[in-house]
């Protein structure tokens, strides 16, 4: 059953659907390998229309899940930031936050900023108890986005990524958790 698609607004970005013409961004996106340095590979125009086709259809149907991002008044996108099941990837129930943008936009703050939204979303909204997030371990751009918006980290909690071939410098991931305590806490700006 389709859900009505939730979008959010920041003070500089508006989470939204997704659009047919964000998929020719995305490929190129998914063709960086900046943008691509801890997945295994980077992503054909096709391989990247399969991945979009996947969050589409999560969106459509949850109402949630990676959000479009782009620049209130500027560009119209940047890449995606949101929530998706980790099940699939952890063994267990969980829901992980996570994001993709185009280098050209990395440093302006935006990763932070559409996170914060998707966590307030996530508690608010979805009611959820907790959200995680995880990356290969080196991945030490995304782990200082997760500790912006205030996740903690529990070595206790690292994991070897099944879904990454055995051997890989990738395998090896960290897990990052946040409850809504953590976030009314406050995250670093």
């Amino acid at each position: 059953m389709a859900s009505e698609t939730h979008t959010l607004a920041t003070e500089r970005l508006l989470l939204r659907s997704w659009r047919p013409a964000d998929r020719a961004a995305l490929a190129a996106l998914n063709a960086d390998p900046r943008v691509m340095e801890w997945f295994p590979a980077t992503l054909s125009p096709q391989e990247s229309d399969a991945v979009a086709e996947v969050i589409e259809r999560r969106l459509r149907h949850q109402g949630w899940g990676f959000w479009a991002v782009e620049i209130r008044g500027g560009a119209e996108f940047i890449g995606f930031v949101g929530l998706n099941p980790a099940e699939e990837t952890l063994g267990y129930p969980a829901v992980e936050i996570g994001w993709r943008l185009a280098a050209e936009h990395w440093g302006h703050g935006y990763a932070p900023e559409a996170a914060r939204a998707s966590l307030r979303f996530g508690f608010d909204t979805l009611g959820l108890d907790q959200i995680v997030a995880l990356t290969a371990v080196g991945n030490v751009k995304s782990r200082r986005v997760m500790e912006k918006i205030g996740m903690t980290h529990d070595p206790a909690d690292d994991f070897e990524n099944q879904r990454i071939p055995e051997g890989s410098p990738l395998r090896r991931h960290v897990l990052y958790r946040i409850t809504p305590e953590l976030l009314e806490a406050g995250a670093q700006p």
